[in-house]
């Protein structure tokens, strides 16, 4: 079964905004924490955003300010909201899930969403 299904990415100018949105499978979404990763080509995925159960948020210092991660539990869905993008940014976006974001508790990987911030 596909366990995530991410969308929104695109090309967009630097200083543009995007929203991502990620929707999970399974029961009881909201007992685990969200994440948002990304990755580069011949680099490592990296986390960027995540929201804990209780809503509580934490953020790469490097999207601070920028970026705001949110859920909507019924809908079994996580958000990124990208405003000010840069093209250090452009990345493939990934969305995940465990009851901690050790890596063993992870879901499998979906295909991820483009993000381009590009001129």
């Amino acid at each position: 079964q596909v366990q995530f299904v991410e969308s929104g990415g695109g090309l967009v100018q630097p200083g543009g905004s995007l929203r991502l949105s990620c929707v999970a499978s399974g029961n009881h979404f909201e007992v685990y924490v969200g994440a948002w990763y990304r990755q580069v080509p011949g680099k490592q995925r990296e986390l960027v955003a995540g929201i804990a159960t209780d809503d509580r948020t934490f953020y790469e210092d490097f999207v601070q300010d920028r970026f705001t991660i949110s859920r909507d539990n019924a809908k079994n869905t996580l958000y990124l909201q990208m405003n000010s993008l840069k093209p250090e940014d452009t990345a493939v976006y990934y969305c995940n899930k465990g009851l901690t974001l050790e890596p063993s508790h992870l879901g499998s990987w979906g295909q991820g969403t483009q993000v381009t911030v590009s001129p």
